[in-house]
């Protein structure tokens, strides 16, 4: 399993970004997967996205400071992936962290989780850029 991260900052505040921030957008700042339906239930949300016709679904759990999710089983692009989202004041604004953990669960995981962790922080840097270019 490898982690990474990816940070930016925003001009608005934690209390301003929870508000656009849902778990929906969250995915689909990311890029990979158009979102097809929202759940709540009774621990936060599940959100299916849908990339090349294969479904996958997400657990998001409400955070004090935003928001933890995983890839729900196997079926999605990774073995296993977790995010958290954190939203941590600065200066008239907020920090935005995501921070995830993936693995693929291949032969050679030493060589196929270095590159699942380079394909998720395109996924997190992409999302951050998202954000960045809706609060502007």
């Amino acid at each position: 399993m490898r982690e990474v991260e990816a940070t930016t900052f925003v001009t608005e505040t934690p209390a301003e970004l929870e508000r656009r921030l849902t778990p929906a957008a969250v995915l689909e700042y990311e890029g990979t997967f158009e979102v097809t339906d929202v759940t709540e239930t009774d621990d936060g949300w599940t959100v299916t996205g849908e990339m090349a016709g294969v479904e996958v679904e997400f657990d998001f759990e409400k955070r004090p400071d935003g928001y933890h999710y995983e890839q729900r089983g196997e079926d999605g692009p990774f073995e296993h992936m977790e995010t958290d989202v954190t939203l941590t004041p600065l200066n008239e604004g907020t920090r935005v962290t995501m921070r995830s953990a993936v693995s693929m669960a291949l032969p050679l995981s030493s060589v196929t989780d270095r590159v699942a962790a380079w394909k998720r922080r395109g996924e997190l840097q992409r999302a951050l850029d998202a954000l960045e270019a809706d609060v502007s």
